[in-house]
C-alpha cells in the first residue's frame, strides 16, 4: 500500500500500488476537503509517516516521549523527546518547531507549548512543562496554564493542547 498527501489539507490518502504500472498518471479526490489532485507512479519510495515509524525506537529513547493520544483529528503519534526545549505544535510546512504534530485539529498552534528536558544538580532527568504561549492555552491535568507558570512533570502527565491530549512516557528506569 502506498500513501500519498493533499496538498491542500495535508490528508493521507492510501491506494494498492500493486494495481498500477510505473508511470502511469494516477487522479485523486480527498475525502476531506474534495480537492483533486494527479501524480505520476514511479519507483521513488515514499516518506513514512510517525504512525509508520518503529515506535519501539522512540518508546526506549533514554529521555521518553510524548504520546499523542488518537482522536478525530489525527491518529497515534510517538515522539521522542531530546535534551533542551521540546517545542510542540501542529504541523504547518515551513514552521520551526521540533516536535511537530500531524493534525488538523484547528485549535492547536503551530507553536503551543514547550517541554524543557534538562538535568539538575544531582544529575537526574526534569521535564519542565510551558505554555508557547498559544491562542487556545496548554492544559495540565485539566488546570490552565498561565504564561509564567512553569510545571515539572512526571511519567503519566496529561497534558492538552486544543483537543488533543499528549501523555509524557518515561523509560523505565528513570
Amino acid at each position: 500500500m502506498k500513501r500519498v498527501r493533499c496538498p491542500k489539507c495535508n490528508n493521507y490518502i492510501t491506494f494498492d500500488e500493486t494495481q498500477y504500472e510505473t508511470g502511469q498518471q494516477l487522479v485523486f479526490e480527498c475525502s476531506e476537503c474534495h480537492h483533486q489532485f494527479g501524480i505520476r507512479m514511479g519507483s521513488a519510495s515514499v516518506q513514512k509517516t510517525r504512525k509508520e515509524e518503529d515506535f519501539d525506537e522512540a518508546r526506549e529513547s533514554e529521555l521518553g516521549c510524548i504520546v499523542v493520544v488518537e482522536n478525530v483529528f489525527h491518529y497515534k503519534q510517538v515522539i521522542p523527546l531530546s535534551m533542551g526545549d521540546n517545542v510542540f505544535g501542529r504541523y504547518v510546512k515551513g514552521t520551526s518547531i521540533n516536535k511537530p504534530i500531524e493534525t488538523v485539529d484547528p485549535s492547536v498552534d503551530t507553536r503551543h507549548c514547550i517541554i524543557r528536558v534538562q538535568r539538575n544538580k544531582r544529575g537526574q532527568l526534569q521535564y519542565i512543562l510551558r505554555d508557547a504561549p498559544s491562542g487556545t492555552g496548554t492544559f495540565y491535568m485539566n488546570e490552565i496554564l498561565r504564561d509564567v507558570d512553569r510545571i515539572r512533570l512526571s511519567d503519566g502527565s496529561v497534558i492538552t493542547i486544543g483537543a488533543t491530549t499528549l501523555i509524557l512516557r518515561l523509560t523505565p528506569d528513570e
